[in-house]
């Protein structure tokens, strides 16, 4: 019977809790060395000890697979540790198999389910705004957007978002283009549009206040790439007697909240202001 009991009694979990934590505290010596911007030159282990909170003998057993892997180097004078060039290759693997509208997808639905308002994924092809994915309102009265559909970038909250984060070639392209006005309250001078693209970089966000198409409003923030470059714009759009002035900074603090999770998904960073 004492044979029977002992075949049925749970496997010790040890090891394997023992793993886990062995496989957490190594990725967080690889999460520490990527963050730490005070070491340019790379963290001494003493460093690496004090900042983890891990003796300098666990912190020894735990950098050796990842420098046999080459996620960890250690310079051969200063004995200083850094990343190593596998996670170069990693980034770029990952990158390029990134795929923005599907990981994009959920973010822009619980988005619209929570505006109750067409939301809207586009991409920048100078002069010029496509949209690129569209998540319908709920409501009765909808958008006419469709993918694929182009608008100039100058009077559209997602084409100012691009252009705020610009560089000035690229916004003296759009400007050559011609801004003409598409409605009373378009922005028809280069002059204004700086004035107001420096005035989106401060508040995070950019609106199409009525400025492309009449009774509709928009509200835009931009998504970044690794290299602190937009590489599309998140937007929710709506008629402007539901999307009223006093929506527009609710509106938006959530499309730059999903902006900014998009963002991190993509492992995006944020430029610096200028």
């Amino acid at each position: 019977m004492a044979s029977l009991d002992s075949a049925h009694q749970t496997p010790d979990p040890g090891p394997r809790r023992n793993a886990s934590s062995s496989l957490r505290r190594a990725l967080s010596i690889l999460t520490y060395l990527a963050e730490d911007e005070g070491h340019p030159q790379g963290t001494s282990l003493t460093d690496l000890a004090t900042g983890l909170q891990m003796s300098k003998s666990t912190l020894l057993r735990l950098v050796g697979p990842l420098r046999e892997e080459r996620l960890v180097d250690q310079d051969p004078e200063s004995g200083h540790y850094r990343l190593g060039p596998q996670n170069a290759l990693l980034g770029q693997l990952y990158l390029e198999r990134l795929d923005i509208r599907r990981t994009a997808s959920p973010l822009l639905h619980q988005l619209a389910q929570d505006v109750h308002e067409a939301v809207h994924l586009v991409s920048f092809d100078p002069p010029e705004i496509v949209y690129i994915d569209k998540v319908e309102s709920p409501q009765a009265v909808r958008m006419h957007s469709r993918i694929g559909g182009r608008q100039p970038a100058y009077c559209t909250a997602t084409g100012k978002a691009f252009l705020a984060h610009a560089t000035d070639d690229v916004l003296d392209t759009v400007t050559a283009a011609g801004m003409p006005a598409r409605t009373p309250a378009t922005i028809t001078s280069p002059e204004q549009l700086r004035a107001e693209l420096a005035r989106i970089r401060d508040r995070g966000y950019a609106v199409d206040d009525v400025e492309n198409e009449l009774d509709i409003r928009c509200v835009a923030a931009p998504v970044f790439n690794h290299n602190g470059v937009v590489v599309t714009a998140v937007s929710i759009s709506g008629p402007a007697s539901r999307v009223t002035p006093d929506r527009i900074a609710e509106i938006g603090r959530q499309v730059t909240k999903t902006a900014q999770a998009l963002t991190d998904r993509l492992g995006g960073v944020v430029p610096p202001p200028r």
